[in-house]
């Protein structure tokens, strides 16, 4: 819908500029009226242009940006504000001018009769099903701030988890980066200079000198076809991954890998714990539940265990027998905690203890991943070092032979 740019007349004959968001014109009137306010001018914004709504396919909230959101929503109608009064100041402190045209867009939705959770709905790039199906359990029980308040938990949690694994992935490929840089400045400014004296003096070279000035003259004279085929390599790689069979054969590689596989299952279990706690607070429908965190998970192997355990879960079956068919995916641990849930009518707390057990794993891991990682570096650098000085080293000590 596109979003206008009005002024208006208040009852105490005041005028107020603005903008909202309206079907048309005669929309943006009823809008108004419902505000006590009478239209005068309009004109459509500029931001609902073609290539305003073109940009906004690619534009993403930060995940710090939905925290302080749902936090501060949470505040403000626990302490009796309504909804629209809410996001009425929600959208004069947010910053980000995106999330404020669709806090805007929201809260014109809610003032116009529409439920909070089918408005938020409308936005599926921002709020997930989760968080929508959660507040609409909120709305039907009464408990918003309380659901508010469970999901700024989980979000912050979810943001939590990835910040630690990005933190943690910065030191190796920084290094990484360091050492391919001053291995293509090795190729191409210092290889070339002894290259010319192994010419000049008809040296012979071993197989490891030749290879790696072949690789200098190919850097030198034909180096943007080595960067158009890392690009081209890039490419399609990530096209690959984007298709469902390139993205079961990813994710297989990475669950069956030492390192990678065991932080990933831990990530998804912390995720998945978290989720079905915070959903069960809410009493959404055990079955709906896990539906919605397959249709929440990244991984495509866990998506299908969980869309396949909410299809058995009809027959009768409980969720811990379900679980324990992917040995390969939710150890022990998991599915005998989630089978005393179960069985005690506290899954919804055992979850959440498993959720926070699980986080406090993935924060350990994370903080010893450096040191892992760093012996296997240094591995990698030392066989490379020892290569080139090999590379270096034996044509010299020919030609220092020869000349002796």
């Amino acid at each position: 819908m596109p979003e206008f740019e009005y002024t208006a007349r208040t009852a105490e004959n005041k005028i107020e500029h603005g903008m909202l968001v309206a079907q048309d014109q005669r929309d943006l009137e009823q809008k108004l009226h419902l505000r006590n306010l009478v239209l005068t001018t309009s004109a459509v914004g500029a931001s609902s242009s073609s290539l305003s709504r073109f940009m906004s396919e690619f534009q993403k909230i930060p995940a710090v940006e939905k925290i302080f959101f749902t936090q501060y929503l949470h505040v403000m109608i626990r302490a009796g504000f309504s909804i629209a009064r809410a996001l009425n100041t929600l959208t004069q402190q947010t910053t980000n001018k995106y999330f404020k045209k669709v806090i805007t867009e929201v809260r014109a939705d809610v003032e116009s009769g529409m439920s909070f959770s089918k408005s938020l709905a409308k936005h599926p790039k921002i709020f997930n099903e989760l968080y929508v199906n959660m507040v609409a359990a909120g709305e039907s029980s009464g408990k918003l701030d309380e659901v508010l308040s469970t999901l700024a938990l989980k979000m912050k949690k979810d943001h939590g988890l990835l910040s630690k694994v990005k933190g943690a992935l910065t030191y190796p490929v920084i290094i990484l980066f360091i050492m391919i840089i001053v291995a293509v400045l090795m190729a191409v400014v210092v290889i070339p200079q002894l290259t010319s004296i192994f010419t000049e003096n008809n040296a012979k070279l071993p197989v490891t000198t030749r290879v790696l000035m072949w690789i200098s003259n190919f850097l030198i004279h034909d180096g943007v076809f080595a960067i158009i085929g890392v690009v081209g390599l890039a490419a399609v790689v990530m096209r690959l991954l984007k298709t469902k069979k390139g993205k079961h054969l990813f994710d297989a590689a990475i669950l069956k890998s030492p390192i990678a596989g065991t932080i990933v299952r831990k990530i998804n279990l912390a995720r998945f714990t978290r989720s079905l706690s915070s959903m069960l607070e809410t009493n959404i429908p055990i079955i709906e539940t896990f539906m919605i965190i397959s249709r929440t998970m990244g991984n495509t192997f866990y998506k299908t265990a969980f869309e396949e355990t909410a299809q058995r879960l009809r027959t009768g079956n409980t969720i811990a027998h379900n679980l324990e068919t992917y040995p390969s995916l939710f150890p022990p641990l998991t599915t005998q905690m989630i089978s005393i849930g179960e069985e005690s009518g506290s899954l919804d707390a055992i979850s959440g203890e498993l959720a926070t057990f699980y986080e406090e794993e993935v924060d350990q891991t994370m903080a010893n991943l450096s040191t892992i990682i760093e012996p296997i570096l240094m591995l990698f650098l030392g066989v490379g070092v020892a290569l080139m000085a090999v590379a270096i080293i034996l044509p010299i000590y020919s030609l220092s032979q020869q000349i002796s």
